[in-house]
This record gives structure tokens, C-alpha cells and sequence, in this order.
């Protein structure tokens, strides 16, 4: 991207854990920050993590994804919560000193975006105004129920919550009534026809691309309105 610059950076989680790689993407232009958190079953270098930071970073919102220390490792299974939400909070705080100006928001797809609500929900992650989850996994794949969520009211900052309709883990229906709950802490925002993934069939007459765009310009809004 003209004029954006990406950073290799490495930060520490602690003395048993070691370091985490990240990426940071900043336009000279930027006024926001956004930490992003991988989900379960790829890291911050998948298709989808590249195409949204690079999306964002064109609006104006700088970003910082990082690996988790499983992925770090080349590990298949997640890290426990601890060990995760220790890692969302260095994240965190790595992305608050390299950018120290800019309006703080946090979150990611899927598990990192758990993680980070997680993180939020034992202890405030310091300077974050709002956190955004693209995808919440409220639940195992057809195995509704909304425990996953109950943390959630404890996390005190606005929460942007983008679930596709399809999503196998996450029942529109229930997700929809949390965020209900959550009100006026949460904003819906759903991408008619996505899954899990965010893809969408040819019939719905639009291209991942679009639901791209699409996910960008929420995660626009919802920065500036708290900025």
C-alpha cells in the first residue's frame, strides 16, 4: 500500500511464555489504533487478517496483529486463557507505546476477539475505548447456548459485535439477545448470508471482497464514533 508503512515488531508476555512476533500497518495519516487478534486455526498472516488490516489501514486506522504463543510455536492447540488474555494485554500495551497518540480499540477474529473480551472483562486493558469482534464464538458448532458470553458484562467499554448470519458458532438468535442484554454497551452489525469465515455463496450477488469492504466500513464507524 502506497504510503503505509508495515513494521515487524517483537514484544514480550512473560518470562515462561518468551516473545510473540506482530505486524503493525500505520498510514501517515492515521487517527486510530486497532489491536487484532488471529483466530483459533490460523495466524495473523492468514488471507483474511492481511485483507482486513490492509482495509482498515486505507481508512485512516492503523493496526497491530501478533501471534499468540501457540501459533508462535507452531503448535495446533490454543493457548489457555491466561496465557491468551496475558498475550492480548502485552499486545496492548506494545501497540500503546508505538502509537501513543492514537485512540486505542482492541479485539480480533473469533477466539483472539474472545480473548480480548476476556482480558477486558478481569481487568480493564488500559487506554482501549472499545473492543471489536469479528465473529464472537458464542459456541461449539451445533451446541447453542450463550455461556460464552456471560463474561461479557463485565467488560466496561462499547462493544462492536460482526456476525455473519450463517455463523455455525454463533446462533443469530442468541446473539442477537446478548446483545440485547448488553445494551447500550453493544452494537449488531450483520453480514446477511457470511459464515464462520465470512464467505459468502455466489448467489448472494456479492464477493468476499465486498463483505470486506463491508466489515472495514463498520469497524470505521464504530472507531470514530468513540475516538
Amino acid at each position: 500500500m502506497a504510503g503505509v508503512s508495515e513494521r515487524g515488531v517483537r514484544f514480550a508476555v512473560g518470562e515462561r511464555t518468551g516473545e510473540v512476533s506482530g505486524l503493525l500497518l500505520h498510514p501517515p495519516d492515521a487517527d486510530r489504533l486497532i489491536v487484532l487478534a488471529h483466530g483459533a486455526g490460523a495466524g495473523m498472516r492468514h488471507a483474511f487478517m492481511e485483507a482486513i488490516a490492509t482495509r482498515l489501514a486505507q481508512r485512516r486506522i492503523a493496526n497491530l496483529r501478533f501471534q499468540f504463543p501457540y501459533m508462535e510455536a507452531g503448535r495446533r492447540s490454543p493457548d489457555r486463557p491466561p496465557v491468551a488474555t496475558a498475550t492480548v494485554r502485552a499486545a496492548v500495551a506494545t501497540a500503546a507505546a508505538l502509537a501513543p497518540a492514537l485512540p486505542l480499540f482492541a479485539g480480533g477474529k473469533s477466539f483472539g476477539g474472545r480473548m480480548t473480551s476476556t482480558a477486558a472483562a478481569a481487568a480493564p486493558l488500559p487506554g482501549v475505548r472499545g473492543i471489536v469482534f469479528l465473529g464472537f464464538p458464542l459456541h461449539p458448532a451445533r451446541r447453542p447456548s450463550a455461556e460464552r458470553g456471560a463474561h461479557l458484562r463485565d467488560v466496561a467499554v462499547p462493544l462492536l459485535f460482526l456476525q455473519a448470519e450463517r455463523d455455525a458458532l454463533a446462533d443469530l438468535a442468541l446473539i442477537s439477545k446478548l446483545c440485547s442484554e448488553l445494551a447500550p454497551w453493544a452494537t449488531l452489525h450483520v453480514i446477511e448470508g457470511g459464515d464462520h469465515s465470512f464467505h459468502v455463496p455466489k448467489r448472494a450477488g456479492r464477493s468476499d471482497a465486498d463483505v470486506l469492504d463491508e466489515l472495514a466500513e463498520a469497524v470505521d464507524r464504530f472507531t470514530a464514533a468513540h475516538s
